[in-house]
Order: C-alpha cells, then sequence, then structure tokens
C-alpha cells in the first residue's frame, strides 16, 4: 500500500475489513451474535457491569461505535438510550436492524469508518461505547479525534482495545510458554493469525497500538481518563493453550473510562525520535 496517500490507506484497510466482517457474520461467528433473551433481562447491567454509566440510560443519546452485531445497540437501546450504531459492515448492520424490528427498538444504523464520523453533529452524544475494534486502523489517534468531534463536553467515552502485549504474543504457548514475538515498536499489520482464536478475527487486517497511543493519545484528544481495568479471563484450571490459560500470563484487554473535558488536547512530539 505504500504507493497510496494515508486516507486512501485507511480506505483500503476499512474495506478489507467490512468484507472480513461480513464474512464472519455470513460463517455465524461467536462475534457476530446477538444478544441473548438473558442479556435482555438486564440489559445496562449487561453492558455496564462497573457502574461507570450510572443508574440510568433513559434519554441519553448513546453511539455504539463500530459495534455492529444486534448485541451493543439493542442491549443500550433497551436500557433507555436513544442509540446510534456505526459500523464497516453491511452484514453486522443488517443484524442491529433485525434485533431492533424484533424486539421493537429504535436505532438508527449507520455504515462507516470510526475514524470518520461526519455524518454525525459535532457535540450529538450524551455516551460514546466502543467495544474493541481500535486495532483494525492504524493509528488510534483519529479515532479518538473523531469520539472527540461527536461527543459533547463532559460525555462520557467507554472503549475496550486488545492489549499490545496481546498481539505481541502468539495465540498458542511456545516449549517454554507464551513469548513476545512481534515488536512492539513496528508498523503495517500483524501477520495473519495461524489457528483461529478468541484473540484475533480470522481475515481481518489488526494493528498493534502502543500504550503511549492508547493512552497519551486519549489524553491528547482532549479526555481526562477516570479509570482503566483489565478484564478478568484468567482461567487457574484451563487446559494450556486455552484462551483462559493464556489469560493467565497475558491480559487480553483494557477497558477505559474517559470524559471529554476540553475542546482539544496538547499537541505532544515523542520523546525519541525513531530512525
Amino acid at each position: 500500500m505504500s504507493d497510496f496517500s494515508e486516507a486512501e490507506q485507511s480506505g483500503h484497510i476499512s474495506q478489507h475489513n467490512a468484507m472480513a466482517w461480513d464474512a464472519l457474520v455470513r460463517q455465524d461467528a461467536a462475534l457476530t451474535q446477538p444478544a441473548s433473551d438473558e442479556e435482555f433481562a438486564n440489559p445496562l447491567a449487561t453492558v455496564d457491569p462497573l457502574g461507570w454509566l450510572g443508574n440510568s440510560l433513559l434519554g441519553k443519546h448513546v453511539l455504539c461505535l463500530a459495534a455492529g452485531g444486534g448485541r451493543q445497540s439493542a442491549l443500550y437501546a433497551a436500557a433507555g438510550g436513544k442509540v446510534t450504531v456505526v459500523d464497516v459492515s453491511q452484514e453486522m448492520l443488517a443484524r442491529d436492524r433485525e434485533v431492533a424490528q424484533e424486539r421493537g427498538l429504535a436505532i438508527r444504523a449507520l455504515e462507516g469508518s470510526m475514524e470518520n464520523l461526519l455524518m454525525l453533529t459535532p457535540g450529538e452524544f450524551d455516551v460514546v461505547i466502543h467495544p474493541v475494534s481500535s486495532c483494525y486502523l492504524p493509528k488510534i489517534q483519529t479515532i479518538y479525534d473523531a469520539v472527540a468531534r461527536v461527543l459533547r463536553p463532559g460525555g462520557l467515552y467507554v472503549s475496550q482495545h486488545k492489549s499490545p502485549t496481546s498481539l505481541q504474543v502468539p495465540t498458542s504457548p511456545e516449549e517454554h510458554g507464551y513469548q513476545l514475538v512481534e515488536p512492539y515498536y513496528r508498523s503495517g499489520p500483524l501477520p495473519a493469525p495461524t489457528t483461529p482464536s478468541r484473540i484475533r478475527e480470522s481475515g481481518t487486517l489488526e494493528f498493534l497500538h502502543r500504550w503511549e497511543e492508547l493512552i497519551g493519545g486519549m489524553c491528547r484528544a482532549g479526555f481526562t481518563i477516570e479509570d482503566l481495568v483489565e478484564p478478568y479471563h484468567a482461567d487457574p484450571s484451563g487446559d494450556r493453550g486455552t484462551f483462559g490459560h493464556r489469560s493467565r500470563y497475558v491480559a487480553p484487554y483494557v477497558r477505559i473510562k474517559a470524559r471529554r473535558t476540553v475542546k482539544n488536547g496538547p499537541e505532544r512530539k515523542p520523546l525519541i525520535e525513531l530512525a
């Protein structure tokens, strides 16, 4: 992709991942499954087990970003939010529309990339929910800047990301355990996984974002971080090589609660310029 401009590269990546997720929907993959009846029994507790969003979403404008598939949008709408869901995958959005019709929910479903939200009004949302998906674009700062534009001052941004270390480590252990095999300072997409797993999505292009990009980039976009957790997936009794076993050694995700506090954060150059 070196012959393309940065914007063109991003467009090609988004198109590739849209096709990959369309294929995953047709395969009925796990991450494309709509919310279950059990989850709808208490939708707010399902989506917000930490209580970051308060006691009610009634009447709040909620953006579910890169969150198609009939789960996130439907649960937030069932919890009282006025929900818009944006996703690059037409097939994922079709599931949102299907679930909304089946359950009598009002959901606005829009096709688009998470780094380009110009179809949305500045300051339109009280809450932006962003499940794991930032790994599908090479520059996370563009996503944060887009979110900052559509979130009102004082609004909440709840996002979850694949941890950098998890993307450096293969899905299966070597002889001496789970080892770092991918460089931390790297460019370009990660190599395709050799076997399907809960860590990597088949057919997608994924990118590693360093901690300074994940956290510092959010601050520079005008957010104040209020909390950060690593969702617990470790299984002490899990068989070697399983998701639960691997999670004992490598936390797969990080979940961040941030508040939109200023228009733009200060621009900062890296402390060390890389050759």
